[in-house]
């Protein structure tokens, strides 16, 4: 496996260390982020502990390609791997956007998100819909705009319903209307209470069908407030609001700290669950979005790992978000190629193996232990699915964050 030299991981968790020191982070993921095993059976027997996966969602956008067969065969097969050695979930980065799907009236291409789940069920990947409708104007095609105001709305109900039903059951959430605080044709045309009719015809299609807000420029502090007006507004209106996203890309090359922690805790107000539905690291606002051709210096390259490190701490500790999901993880793919975990030619960069220390290693659960004498092992781990092993018989369990613990007798 590749791994960092020496000296540049040193300095990657010096930097750790000393923030461990003064955050409370660390504190708050044990509280947060763990659970209680207690393993019964003979005393003295051999147990082996091994964590399979989180229940944390963290996962990254999959690009049309994988489900449209568009990518070069080569390519194509170690996306799929390193996707499956990195993530536990997935969110479709454009297949799905209505302007991708029917880019002309009538012609609704549904192969690329029939790809995708497709091999995300196969690989028992949770998968968000990104999304439903996206009212920037922008990104409204020609022909929707050329639609009487009747037509328009009963072509959104149109969708709605047919998109819900089609794929009922089988993506785990759903953005509803994108961005809306940014810009929202739809209100605009077909006035304010277009959004509860849109949740309305969702659920007419699949009652069990989770929406999502997202929205950008949140985590920064900038937008928040504007963002939580919106939410008590559909709140008001009886909007089954299902939860909150928040991108994760409109810093530069680091990002605020504080102003990141207290736009989670003002979230937190509405008690919905919260996810970090698109991060780059670098971001949106960095000279490498702006010209996408530059590369890092060794020292920049460092400094990534640790803003990657420290932000996936700030969100792994706070109780209300439940996932992150990067968007873009291969420079072949990504809109923000410096901000990838892989160079196009398939090279590890310095912030996988920091991504990775952190996820499989630094919040990991796998040990060894013997039953004492009345036969029990209690240890704290992380909430997630489990291989236990005592003398030579395995079960696979599922430690939830719902449940806080779990027992597990041998002996029956």
């Amino acid at each position: 496996m590749y791994r960092i030299p020496f000296v540049l991981l040193f300095l990657i968790c010096l930097g750790h260390q000393a923030l461990a020191q003064s955050d409370g982070l660390d504190q708050a993921i044990e509280q947060h982020r763990k659970g209680q095993l207690l393993i019964k059976g003979s005393p003295g027997a051999e147990v082996s502990v091994k964590q399979l996966s989180h229940e944390f969602w963290f996962g990254a956008a999959i690009a049309n390609g994988l489900g449209s067969g568009n990518m070069e065969p080569d390519d194509l097969e170690k996306y799929k791997a390193y996707f499956l050695e990195n993530f536990n979930s997935a969110v479709t980065e454009n297949a799905l956007k209505w302007a991708n799907m029917e880019p002309e009236k009538g012609k609704v291409n549904h192969q690329t998100v029939e790809g995708i789940l497709q091999w995300t069920e196969a690989n028992n990947i949770p998968l968000r819909g990104h999304n439903l409708f996206w009212g920037i104007e922008k990104f409204v095609q020609p022909w929707v705009k050329e639609l009487s105001d009747a037509e328009l709305e009963s072509t959104i109900r149109d969708r709605a319903i047919s998109i819900a039903r089609r794929y009922k059951g089988r993506f785990v959430e759903y953005d509803l209307n994108n961005e809306m605080i940014h810009g929202n044709y739809y209100e605009e045309r077909l006035g304010p209470d277009i959004t509860a009719k849109m949740v309305k015809w969702v659920l007419e299609g699949d009652p069990n069908a989770k929406l999502y807000l997202n929205d950008y420029d949140i985590l920064t502090g900038n937008r928040l407030e504007d963002y939580m007006a919106q939410i008590r507004g559909l709140l008001s209106q009886g909007v089954p609001l299902a939860g909150i996203g928040v991108q994760g890309h409109l810093h530069g090359s680091t990002f605020d700290r504080l102003a990141l922690k207290a736009s989670l805790d003002s979230l937190t107000q509405f008690g919905l669950p919260i996810r970090i539905t698109e991060f780059n690291m670098p971001g949106q606002r960095s000279k490498f979005y702006n010209d996408t051709r530059l590369k890092m210096t060794p020292e920049e390259e460092i400094q990534n790992a640790r803003e990657l490190v420290d932000y996936y701490r700030i969100c792994f500790a706070h109780p209300a978000v439940e996932g992150i999901l990067m968007w873009g993880f291969w420079e072949g793919v990504n809109w923000i190629p410096a901000s990838s975990l892989y160079t196009r030619d398939w090279q590890p960069k310095l912030a996988l193996q920091a991504y990775q220390e952190l996820i499989f290693d630094t919040w990991w659960t796998e040990a060894d232990h013997s039953l004492n004498s009345d036969g029990e092992w209690k240890l704290p781990a992380f909430y997630g699915r489990y291989q236990i092993t005592v003398d030579g018989e395995s079960r696979e369990v599922f430690l939830s964050k719902e449940e806080g613990a779990l027992s597990l007798d041998f002996t029956q």
